[in-house]
C-alpha cells in the first residue's frame, strides 16, 4: 500500500463518526419513512421534520455521497437500497440501532479515556446508573434497544438454525431472551418443541405481544425474574445469546452457577457469542469487546476463557460451532 493509501485509509477511520453521526441524524429524523412516499427535497422534508432545511440538505447530500439516499436533478432525494434499511417498517431494519449508537453509545465512546485509565463503565459515568437499570426507568429508550437488537440478531438467527440441530429438545429456556424474536424463530422452525422466554418482569412484558403475534404462546411460558437471583427449571436444554458478554467473570459465574443449581445431570447449555481468535485478522468482536467495556461492563472472550469460566461453574466445554457470522454456538454441558 502507498503512502497516500494509507493516509487516506487512516483518515477515513479518525473520521468515521462523521458519517455515523451524519446517518443518526438521518435514522432520528425518519428520512427513509419519509422519502417511502416518493422523491422529495430538503425543504419538503425539513417542513415534516420541522428541521433548517440548508442544513438537512447539507447533511442528506453527504450521505447521498456515500450511498445512503441519492440526489436527483432536481435537488429531490430518494431511498437507495441501503437506505432501505433505515426505514420502520422492513425486516432488518438498521434504524433503531442508528439511532441508539448515534445517541447514548456515542456519548459512552466520547469518555472511552475515562474506561481505560479506570477499567470502568464510561456508561455509568455519562448517565449515572448502569444502562439496564437506565433502560428499565426509560421506556422508550428501551423500545429503541429492543428494536436494535432485533435489527442485529435477525440475520443471526437463521443463521443459528442453520448451523445448529435443535430437534430433539423438549423445552428450551431462553435465559435472557428479551423480546422473544431468537425464541419465536426456535419454535417456529421446531413445532413439537415448548419454550420459556425468561426476562426481567418489564422486558418479559414488552415481549409478550411478540410473541402473540407470532402465534407460539400456546407452546411459550412467559416468566419474569432476575438470572442473578435463579432462572427457570423443567427443561432439558438452557439456552443464552449475547448474554455473559455483558458481564465480568464474576457475574457471569453468578449467572451460570444458576444456571447449574436448576439442570440435570448431562443437560445442556447453550452459549452463543463471538469467539475472540488469535492473531491481527480483522474481527469484529475484538471492536464489540470495546462496547463491552464502556458500556455494561463485560467482555468478549477466547476459547480458554470460556473453557476456564464455564468450568469453575460445572460445566464442560463440548464444541464450538461456527455460523456464517462472526459468532458461534458454544455448547456446554453439566458434570
Amino acid at each position: 500500500m502507498t503512502e497516500h493509501a494509507l493516509h487516506q485509509q487512516l483518515d477515513q477511520m479518525i473520521t468515521g463518526y462523521w458519517s455515523s453521526q451524519a446517518i443518526y441524524a438521518a435514522a432520528k429524523l425518519g428520512i427513509a419513512d419519509l422519502l417511502t412516499e416518493g422523491p422529495q427535497t430538503a425543504e419538503q422534508l425539513a417542513v415534516a421534520t420541522e428541521t433548517h432545511a440548508g442544513a438537512l440538505y447539507r447533511v442528506l447530500r453527504a450521505l447521498a455521497s456515500v450511498g445512503i439516499f441519492a440526489e436527483n436533478q432536481q435537488q429531490e432525494f430518494t431511498l437507495t437500497p441501503m437506505a432501505e434499511y433505515l426505514r420502520s417498517d422492513v425486516p432488518g431494519s438498521k434504524r433503531a440501532l442508528a439511532m441508539m449508537s448515534g445517541d447514548e453509545q456515542f456519548q459512552c465512546w466520547s469518555e472511552i479515556m475515562y474506561s481505560v485509565q479506570t477499567g470502568k463503565t464510561s456508561f455509568d459515568k455519562v448517565f449515572g446508573q448502569p444502562i439496564f437499570e437506565y433502560l428499565s426507568q426509560h421506556p422508550d429508550k428501551g423500545q429503541i434497544f429492543d428494536k436494535a437488537m432485533t435489527g442485529i440478531h435477525g440475520r443471526e438467527t437463521d443463521e443459528i438454525l442453520q448451523a445448529y440441530d435443535f430437534s430433539g429438545i423438549e423445552t428450551l429456556v431462553d435465559v435472557g431472551g428479551g423480546n422473544g424474536s431468537n425464541l419465536i424463530h426456535i419454535l417456529q422452525k421446531y413445532p413439537d418443541m415448548q419454550g420459556i422466554l425468561f426476562d426481567l418482569p418489564h422486558v418479559v412484558e414488552r415481549a409478550q405481544p411478540h410473541i402473540e403475534q407470532a402465534g407460539v404462546d400456546d407452546r411459550c411460558e412467559m416468566v419474569g425474574g432476575n438470572f442473578f437471583e435463579s432462572v427457570p427449571a423443567n427443561a432439558d436444554t438452557w439456552f443464552m445469546r449475547h448474554i455473559i458478554h455483558d458481564w465480568d467473570d464474576e457475574k457471569s459465574l453468578t449467572i451460570l452457577k444458576n444456571c447449574h443449581a436448576v439442570m440435570p445431570e448431562g443437560s445442556k447449555l447453550l452459549i452463543v457469542e463471538s469467539v475472540i481468535p488469535a492473531g491481527n485478522d480483522p474481527f469484529a468482536g475484538k471492536f464489540l469487546d470495546l462496547v463491552m467495556l464502556m458500556i455494561p461492563g463485560g467482555k468478549e472472550r477466547t476459547t480458554d476463557e470460556y473453557r476456564a469460566l464455564f468450568d469453575q461453574a460445572g460445566f464442560e466445554l463440548v464444541r464450538i460451532i461456527p455460523t456464517e457470522s462472526e459468532l458461534s454456538i458454544i455448547e456446554f454441558v453439566k458434570k
